[in-house]
């Protein structure tokens, strides 16, 4: 990396560097841009140590070169490390709301004293046949239980991938669940 006439390096200039393997470079580039990407992503999630593993994974991502910025004389790098993160985020989020889904999906509609979704489900995979019932589904609820609670799309996600209304896919799903609920119990 060179300095020219005491100018700082353009982001052109430090991710060239980065890509050669310049661990300065990469530090600048850090510093000029991690602050500015943990507080734009703390917008979108409240959850600090998901963003933290975000930008983490990110800026990851630049030094390893898995992150490829083509310089365009309409592009900033700024937009090329935002779209990185947020879809970074996105991909996180799925990840927690996929389990987070499944955990309502469990535990929706249980009385007080009932044994939880989880022991039933537990005392139906042993005693049952979970893969069975899922199976026995119409392909058309299989297919809602896979894109929004095996996948965790969220109900439009599920609704542009199935080529459906998303009040389908919410009726589906709850046809869905409440076949399950009905053969596993």
């Amino acid at each position: 990396m060179t300095v020219l006439s005491g100018q700082p390096p353009s982001d052109a200039e430090l991710l060239a560097s980065i890509r050669a393997g310049d661990r300065a470079a990469f530090e600048l580039f850090y510093r000029r841009y991690a602050n500015w990407l943990v507080l734009r992503l703390r917008y979108r999630c409240a959850d600090p140590a998901l963003v933290d593993d975000v930008v983490q994974e990110t800026f990851l991502a630049v030094w390893r070169g898995t992150a490829h910025y083509r310089d365009q004389p309409t592009g900033e790098v700024a937009g090329w490390l935002w779209r990185i993160g947020s879809r970074r985020l996105i991909d996180a989020l799925r990840g927690h709301g996929a389990r987070e889904r499944l955990a309502r999906l469990l535990t929706r509609y249980r009385p007080r004293d009932a044994p939880s979704a989880e022991e039933q489900v537990l005392l139906a995979v042993e005693h049952g046949d979970l893969a069975g019932a899922i199976e026995r589904l119409s392909p058309e609820l299989r297919a809602v239980l896979q894109a929004t609670v095996l996948d965790g799309l969220s109900t439009g996600e599920a609704a542009v991938l199935l080529g459906i209304p998303a009040g389908t896919v919410k009726t589906r799903a709850m046809r869905a669940r409440r076949q399950l609920r009905q053969e596993l119990t």
